[in-house]
């Protein structure tokens, strides 16, 4: 199996678990099915499209449609699963997983571009995250972002490592592999350890 196809299912993989966390948010939110699907696409896409509208590039499902039918099939999945789902353990790490891999494809697709280290950083950490953030905001609930603070803080070490190495001219594969490893082990610790970002005393 090639590096290209391997890439392709683990994207494939990181939509419909996304879908999957946007159609369960709409599920407890008593939605009906078209709402069900439509918070779907938030988490799924969401991040990939803004990251491609700030570059003034082709947004990707426009050319990949595949990526729409994933997010659909998420969101079904929610509708009609949600308490198996919920009681799935390993979705926590396939969400991880996801995490990490559109971390990295968002700062590949700026590197590609042609921008410096610190726009790669920002799209990378804004392809993870930002489909959530707007799938709470439409879901009227609290983010995400501040109630899981090792959350974005991974997805931002993954892009740090991923800008950082390719600076330093190491070859794109071996740069997205170690941003990868780096963002998925600490959102793992994350999980096992119930890791917490430090906050103020009052």
């Amino acid at each position: 199996m090639s590096p290209e196809l391997i890439l392709l299912l683990a994207d494939r993989i990181g939509v419909c678990v996304f879908a999957l966390s946007g159609g369960i948010a709409a599920v407890r939110k008593d939605m009906d099915l078209f709402g069900v699907i439509t918070l779907a696409f938030f988490p799924a896409v969401g991040g990939g499209t803004l990251r491609d509208i700030l570059l003034d590039a082709p947004v990707f499902w426009l050319e990949d449609v595949m990526s729409l039918w994933c997010a659909i099939a998420g969101g079904l999945a929610a509708f009609f699963f949600t308490r198996f789902i919920e009681d799935f353990k390993p979705l926590r790490w396939a969400d991880a997983c996801g995490l990490a891999l559109f971390a990295m494809t968002g700062a590949a697709k700026a590197a590609e571009l042609g921008f410096g280290s610190m726009i790669i950083i920002i799209m990378g950490v804004m392809t993870a995250t930002a489909g959530g953030v707007i799938r709470d905001l439409v879901a009227n609930r609290e983010s995400f972002l501040f109630q899981e603070d090792i959350y974005a803080t991974a997805a931002l070490l993954g892009a740090i490592v991923y800008a950082g190495l390719v600076y330093f001219g190491v070859g794109e594969g071996i740069a997205f592999a170690c941003g990868f490893v780096a963002a998925f082990a600490l959102r793992a610790l994350a999980i096992v350890f119930n890791l917490k970002l430090p906050k103020p005393r009052i």
